[in-house]
């Protein structure tokens, strides 16, 4: 006999219980990420000490085995990563041979500039890119569709720091309009709304570079998913009606062409960090990118898995809005369906 009895509800709310859920499976990849760093950097060869003598100069094999066992060098690998895991579960990022600050400090300086560069450039791609597509995928094979999908095929195989090259030679070299580069006027002495403002005066070449090349991608992909809405029998239906096109187009054609373009924003989280670093060493901006090149340079381990990791959770924390949001569009991801 067949039971009828509702299954037990959740306690949590919907959206609570599907955030819940990709969190619980981004925390494996943390592991994952953090392993492999490590084993990679093992498998580079030189380490800090030698870094330090080709900057400073000669030192004798004593010296530098005492340096090795002041940084923690002279340890074996697996005894290393027991001692920065244990620490690291601690909140302890380690210590920064190249900086000779903790590892989080020298973040947490860094790492506000390269998520502000990236947030401005995401948002400016995503919501220009789809309005564009909207446009070009409102009448496809239209003028405007034609133009609008040769131009963004034209600004995609541009490489984006050919782009920001070129931008600074036209709006900062020729025409002077803009900065050159870095983040702010230095020593300026400017605060408040002035400070802000001239923050923002010296962000938009490097976030216009950075967001063309990802604005073509979504102006494309929205297009190209609204031409193939348009062929769907309940558009054909909505025009037998006799609904405005223009409703049709925002209301219905647009609102389910978007699913797949948020999506996309989820994976292109890594792909913007990691143009970032190339935009940064173009502008001159000391941001997240800069700081791994030095890192890189300088051999310094604890602040490479530092950089790594917060990396990885910074693309892992998109994800997850970007799963939120996608589940507010479509209830039948909430319910996992």
């Amino acid at each position: 006999m067949k039971s009828f009895a509702r299954p037990p509800e959740s306690f949590l709310p919907p959206l609570a219980s599907f955030f819940l859920r990709r969190l619980a499976s981004a925390l494996p990849v943390l592991g994952v990420v953090l392993i492999g760093g490590f084993l990679l950097l093992e498998a580079a060869s030189g380490d800090a000490v030698d870094s330090y003598v080709a900057r400073s100069g000669a030192l004798d094999a004593e010296q530098m085995a005492q340096l090795r066992t002041e940084w923690g060098l002279d340890q074996g690998p697996l005894y290393r990563f027991k001692a920065y895991a244990s620490a690291l579960v601690q909140g302890d990022l380690g210590w920064s041979t190249a900086f000779e600050r903790p590892v989080g400090t020298v973040i947490l300086e860094r790492l506000p500039v390269t998520l502000l560069l990236m947030g401005c450039a995401t948002a400016l791609a995503f919501f220009l890119g789809s309005l564009l597509g909207v446009i070009a995928g409102a009448r496809p094979g239209s003028i405007g569709d034609r133009v609008l999908s040769i131009g963004s095929l034209a600004l995609y195989a541009i490489p984006g720091f050919w782009l920001g090259l070129v931008l600074i030679v036209i709006f900062a070299v020729d025409l002077r309009w803009l900065p050159i580069g870095g983040i702010e006027t230095i020593a300026s002495g400017k605060s408040g709304l002035a400070r802000l403002g001239d923050i923002a005066v010296h962000l938009v070449l490097p976030v216009a570079s950075l967001a063309m090349v990802y604005l073509a991608l979504y102006l494309r992909l929205m297009r190209d998913r609204m031409s193939e809405i348009w062929r769907d029998p309940f558009v054909k239906a909505l025009e037998a009606r006799g609904i405005a096109r223009r409703r049709i187009v925002w209301h219905h054609v647009a609102r389910n062409a978007v699913l797949p373009v948020v999506t996309m924003l989820g994976l292109q989280a890594a792909a913007m960090l990691g143009g970032s670093v190339v935009v940064e060493s173009v502008f001159a901006i000391p941001g997240f990118g800069r700081l791994a090149a030095e890192a890189v340079a300088r051999r310094d381990t604890p602040l490479l898995l530092g950089v790594i990791l917060c990396s990885a959770i910074t693309v892992i924390i998109a994800n997850l809005l970007v799963d939120l949001a996608y589940g507010k569009l479509d209830p039948r991801v909430r319910a996992g369906r």
